[in-house]
């Protein structure tokens, strides 16, 4: 499901498939070759949330940005990263590369490096007191209950005009030129590699049969 945010609607690439029973929703920018599928949200919640090319966001992952008037929490995800299932992501920016495992949670303000691995569970929060670095309040005994209701209000205000859009229907991948140049190579169409596999079965098959036809009889 696409839906707008008051006046901000997704762009995503017309290479990049959606799976139909996920959400993308408001300031949220999916670039080319991505895969998001069954059952992930990605939502943008007063920041923009920016999704490299060649991505993977995976089954009932959530990747959500959030932003007020004191701050500001965008996501961005780097080329080539891969998010596992159920892992949560929010306002937190992936480096080209990285794998979050299945499960992980990653918070507000943290930086994850070029090529890191977060496990499978793992958690990455803020440095400091999670209320006042997150919901900018000062920590107290009521601080999570007062967390809970200024974020109810910011949700219910942020989503009051959401709209559904048509569904992203995506392109078949099609051998599009690579943009960086610091892979080996560049990768291989899967039907590419089906049709040599067949080409080496079939000379092998040939040569085998030479060398029966020519092998001594006794």
């Amino acid at each position: 499901m696409i839906l707008s945010s008051g006046t901000k609607k997704p762009k995503i690439h017309p290479s990049a498939y959606v799976a139909p029973s996920a959400t993308v929703s408001g300031d949220v920018a999916v670039g080319a070759g991505c895969a998001i599928l069954h059952g992930a949200i990605i939502t943008a919640e007063g920041a923009p949330v920016t999704i490299g090319s060649d991505c993977v966001i995976m089954e009932h992952a959530v990747v959500k940005s959030s932003g007020g008037s004191a701050l500001q929490f965008p996501v961005s995800i780097g080329d080539r990263c891969m998010v596992g299932p159920h892992a949560f992501i929010a306002g937190a920016t992936l480096q080209k590369g990285c794998t979050v495992g299945s499960g992980a949670r990653i918070y507000n303000g943290v930086t994850i490096q070029s090529n890191a691995r977060v496990a499978p569970n793992a958690v990455k929060e803020p440095a400091g007191d999670f209320n006042e670095a997150v919901f900018n309040i000062e920590k107290a005994p009521d601080a999570n209950a007062k967390a809970a209701q200024t974020y109810a209000q910011f949700l219910r205000k942020t989503h009051a005009q959401d709209t559904v859009l048509d569904a992203h229907v995506g392109t078949a991948p099609a051998g599009r030129p690579r943009e960086d140049k610091d892979t080996l190579a560049a990768p291989v169409e899967a039907d590419t590699v089906v049709d040599v596999m067949m080409l080496e079965l079939q000379e092998m098959e040939a040569r085998r049969r030479e060398a029966l036809k020519n092998k001594p009889k006794r």
